[in-house]
């Protein structure tokens, strides 16, 4: 259904309407008494539609580092889609730290769809973006359309979130140079060579990006994001 984004009064009307279905029924029957459309139509869906952020991902992700920041960014309005080298279900695992182990764990964790392929993404169809880490972001910096997407977040200055091994994909994409930012620890040469400055912190910011270690920050992560979506004028 077509709506009337804007109502204008003729100069000989005095009428004011204060209800939207009467307005519909008027306007359906071709009674105008003196109000004149304007030419512009909203559909239904430009109504609806909430602010869209984008998580990149894919199969292998951390579990915990996906879905928190899905669901605290649902939670607080906005729409989120999940980006992949194809939209498929994707397997996500889980890492954990046992004690006596020299590095983290893996076991297999939830699997989840995802909403687009990362060649069909239009980055500005984005307000902000999310790089969760797991071993997903090991291959999906080889990925063209996955760096040209963080490309272009960064080209426009919108917020960015990255935690664990995502600051891999940032580092792919040539976005680090000169930045602070923080990363799963042994990752620090990762994103030294990438020209940044390695910075050991539950939620490193630095311009548009904030960044974190691995799951345990999740709540710390997410929190700065929520104040950088904020600073920088973005609402659901």
């Amino acid at each position: 259904m077509l709506r009337p984004a804007q109502w204008q009064l003729s100069p000989s009307s005095a009428l004011i309407l204060t209800s939207w279905e009467l307005v519909l029924s008027l306007w359906s029957t071709g009674h105008t008494i003196g109000l004149e459309p304007a030419t512009m139509l909203a559909t239904d869906e430009e109504v609806c539609q909430m602010a869209r952020i984008i998580i990149l991902t894919g199969d292998a992700a951390e579990t915990l580092e996906v879905f928190y920041p899905l669901h605290r960014l649902q939670e607080a309005g906005f729409e989120v889609h999940i980006a992949a080298p194809e939209k498929k279900k994707l397997q996500f695992v889980v890492h954990d730290f046992v004690d006596g182990f020299d590095t983290y764990t893996e076991k297999p964790g939830h699997c989840w769809d995802a909403d687009i392929a990362f060649k069909d993404v239009n980055p500005d169809d984005y307000v902000a973006a999310v790089v969760p880490g797991g071993r997903a972001p090991e291959y999906i910096r080889n990925n063209a359309d996955a760096k040209r997407i963080v490309r272009a977040m960064f080209d426009r200055n919108v917020p960015v979130a990255a935690t664990c091994h995502g600051p891999l994909l940032l580092a792919a994409a040539d976005v680090l140079k000169g930045r602070s930012s923080s990363a799963y620890p042994e990752l620090a040469i990762d994103v030294e060579v990438a020209g940044g400055v390695f910075e050991d912190g539950g939620a490193v910011v630095d311009g548009n990006l904030v960044s974190a270690r691995a799951w345990p920050d999740n709540g710390t992560w997410m929190g700065q994001f929520i104040k950088n979506l904020e600073a920088a004028g973005i609402t659901a």
